[in-house]
């Protein structure tokens, strides 16, 4: 899971909405005994929180404190996930691999991307009267299903 969490996700509640799914996302995970990645877009840097381990009851407090604040590196995201699920695949090639991406999409410019490799879904956080829709373009450029958050 790649988590948006720029100081633009703050407005209108689209941080607290996403939050709200990543929450049932993640006690879906722990029922279903499933291995996530979770890496954190806010600041100057993406940030590992969670990497290749089963889901469990420290996801929760990780995800009561995430903030939204700084800049969007969603491009250096996804350039690690992009590393960490080449790896991933080499040792354990029987795993199956998804992602999701939740974001707004607000990105001062929509660098060149490449697929990551595996099923993915971006699913556009972007609330409030004035949206951009860079999500749905982010999402043609990952080759990823695109889905929006409701309001």
């Amino acid at each position: 899971m790649i988590v948006d969490a720029s100081a633009s996700t703050r407005r209108h509640g689209a941080l607290s909405r996403a939050k709200g799914l990543l929450a049932q996302l993640f006690d879906d995970a722990y029922r279903a005994r499933a291995r996530l990645a979770v890496l954190a877009a806010s600041g100057r840097q993406a940030q590992w929180h969670w990497q290749g381990r089963k889901a469990d009851a420290r996801l929760q407090p990780w995800l009561h404190g995430l903030g939204a604040g700084g800049g969007t590196p969603l491009p250096d995201a996804l350039a690690q996930a992009a590393r960490w699920l080449a790896t991933r695949q080499r040792q354990r090639p029987g795993e199956e691999q998804r992602v999701l991406i939740l974001t707004d999409g607000r990105l001062k410019d929509l660098p060149a991307l490449q697929p990551l490799g595996c099923t993915t879904l971006l699913v556009d956080i972007e609330s409030g009267p004035i949206r951009l829709g860079r999500a749905r373009q982010l999402a043609t450029l990952l080759e990823a299903e695109y889905q929006a958050l409701a309001d």
